[in-house]
């Protein structure tokens, strides 16, 4: 950790190095520049690991919180001074405490980690208050929200960044380059989702994080508070940007191209009634319980470029995490798992390639060059690219990598899977949430080197 905090006081990197994409519009007039004063709304579990990042950089400094737990502000507002930096102002009194928050002349910046009800209605006052706003993902839920954001930053010039971090992870970014290098010839198809076996998060005994039992809401801790309730109350998959970001980086979603529209399914959900009964017994409340989403929810996007792409929820059965990536183009493919590639004229006929020597061949260079400095951030370093990106965005005040409209267009997919499913899986149209921008809007760039 103290290699990080070295590197970012020493390197070239605070420089230069603002993310994976390259900026596409001008900056907002009179950002700010030098430190950067930083307000974090929600410590919890994610929040208090970008504190943690945050306190390793020396133009950061962290002025204020907010979270509704009394304990979760103690532990953030300790880490503040036991890392040698000045006391943060405290906010916490009520649901709306945030906006107390945002009033403060000493933030310009915030980064909201919070439960996903939350997200939307936050990211609009921090625009509306003049603050840079990082949101966690999802960013909406509804397509009235995902309207929100993009009608709120047009109206305000502020400037919101989805803090999508798998954009950063090391093999999606040196899958990127041979996108853009066009190792694969021109993009066809691509899978992806999110598929985690996430039944020791939906509950709880309210003791531990992700420590057994069988609650949730009031009587549990942490996620388990208030995810669950999204999978009692929404057939739909409400976790898609994890998947969806990257590949829409590749198909330079909202930049050249465009989601069109979508279809969904979803198998019948036994799995959580399912852990609860095998943890709790048939005995148990909440074993009366009828969870209203589907074990594997399937939606299928086709693009303005005539791509599909398949993304899958999978987070109520027992399953080995993954993310479930395919790129496929026409020279060949990449498939996260089992870690193979194949590419016509270079792999030998119908037998796959081991990734890992393609991957270590078109590493991205930001990987390259500070990867080791990453280790330690969080989900294998990609947190601290990801976080970096925010930090060098909101003191330039430019364009984030991943803006607005990218937190729209890839978050709608919830509400339209919820309705395409409802309807026994009739077309959706995936609003433009750009209004035709996307047309002009200049693609994802491979970058050689430095951004």
């Amino acid at each position: 950790m103290e290699t990080r905090r070295s590197f970012l006081r020493k390197s070239a990197l605070a420089a230069t190095a603002v993310g994976v994409y390259p900026l596409s519009e001008s900056a907002l007039a009179g950002a700010p520049s030098g430190e950067l004063r930083v307000g974090l709304i929600g410590v919890g579990l994610r929040g208090t690991n970008h504190l943690r990042n945050l306190l390793l950089r020396d133009d950061v400094r962290v002025t204020a919180l907010c979270d509704t737990d009394p304990a979760r502000l103690e532990l953030a507002a300790q880490a503040i001074l036991e890392a040698g930096k000045p006391k943060a102002a405290v906010f916490g009194e009520h649901e709306h405490s945030y906006r107390d928050l945002l009033a403060l002349e000493s933030v310009d910046a915030v980064i909201i980690s919070t439960p996903w009800l939350w997200h939307t209605p936050m990211a609009v006052d921090a625009m509306k208050a003049g603050k840079y706003t990082g949101l966690e993902v999802s960013a909406a839920t509804t397509l009235a929200e995902c309207w929100d954001l993009v009608d709120t930053h047009e109206a305000t010039g502020t400037h919101l960044m989805l803090l999508e971090n798998v954009n950063y992870r090391r093999d999606i970014m040196a899958v990127l380059r041979m996108v853009r290098e066009g190792v694969f010839g021109e993009l066809v198809h691509f899978r992806c989702g999110y598929q985690h076996d996430l039944r020791e998060v939906k509950f709880n005994n309210g003791k531990q994080p992700y420590g057994g039992g069988v609650e949730f809401g009031e009587k549990a801790i942490s996620e388990a508070r208030w995810r669950t309730f999204h999978s009692l109350k929404r057939n739909a998959d409400v976790y898609p940007t994890h998947g969806l970001g990257p590949v829409a980086a590749m198909a330079n979603i909202n930049r050249g191209n465009r989601m069109v529209s979508l279809t969904s399914s979803a198998t019948k959900g036994i799995g959580l009634h399912n852990h609860i009964v095998a943890q709790g017994g048939e005995d148990h409340p909440n074993a009366s319980l009828k969870f209203m989403q589907g074990d594997v929810i399937t939606t299928t996007i086709g693009t303005a470029q005539g791509e599909t792409i398949i993304v899958t929820h999978d987070c109520n059965l027992p399953r080995p995490y993954s993310l479930g990536f395919r790129v496929q183009g026409a020279r060949g493919l990449w498939e996260v798992d089992g870690s193979r590639i194949y590419i016509e004229g270079r792999s030998e006929p119908h037998r796959w390639d081991e990734a890992a020597p393609w991957l270590e061949q078109y590493d991205h260079p930001l990987w390259q060059k500070y990867g080791e400095y990453a280790t330690g951030a969080g989900h294998g370093g990609m947190d601290f690219f990801v976080l970096h990106a925010f930090v060098e965005s909101a003191k330039a005040g430019i364009t984030p990598p991943i803006d607005a409209y990218d937190a729209a267009a890839w978050s709608a997919i919830t509400p339209l899977s919820e309705r395409s499913i409802a309807e026994g899986g009739a077309p959706q149209y995936v609003p433009d949430f750009t209004r035709g921008r996307w047309i002009r809007r200049s693609p994802y760039n491979w970058i050689k080197d430095t951004f």
